[in-house]
């Protein structure tokens, strides 16, 4: 008999999920294909003086030019590409670095936005040199191989010697 109960509340409940399903599917307003509105930016995140590109979608006025503007670069326009909208700019080698947002402004009034993180990473131009390490101060492993390889001969060399004199006395 428990089981029986148990069966019957479990058939119940999913009875329940069946009929809220139905009603949210059924509610639903359809998806018009082909229809987004975006905005990307490959990479997302550059050092000053990068460039990057833009990536977007107007819904279905992707046939027509949109304008991207940022504090980060300015104002670029973006032309049809293979059913997008592309384009290209270089982040100034001066911008200070943060979080910038991209707003799209398409020609049949939709928007869209995302943000373009830009960094300031200095790059050193040259370690310091430490010694000890072979390769500080100019000197490569091929250098410190040929003076170990000459003094290994000269250390033979003259125990070769020394024994050749020391038989003779």
């Amino acid at each position: 008999m428990r089981g029986l109960l148990s069966h019957r509340v479990l058939s119940s409940v999913l009875g329940l999920f069946g009929l809220v399903a139905t009603f949210v599917l059924a509610t639903a307003p359809p998806a018009r294909a082909g229809e987004s509105v975006f905005i990307e930016v490959t990479p997302n995140s550059v050092q000053a003086g990068s460039r990057v590109s833009l990536r977007a979608g107007c819904d279905n006025s992707n046939n027509r030019q949109a304008q991207v503007t940022s504090d980060a670069f300015g104002r670029v326009t973006l032309r049809p590409d293979n059913g997008f909208l592309t384009g290209s700019v270089t982040v100034p080698g001066n911008k200070a670095p943060g979080d910038y947002p991209v707003n799209l402004d398409c020609s049949n009034g939709n928007t869209a936005s995302t943000m373009l993180t830009v960094l300031n990473m200095a790059q050193p131009s040259k370690g310091p040199a430490t010694g000890g390490g072979g390769a500080a101060g100019g000197r490569g492993t091929g250098s410190l191989l040929l003076v170990g390889g000459l003094v290994a001969v000269a250390v033979v060399a003259g125990v070769s010697a020394r024994r050749r004199t020391g038989n003779r006395v």
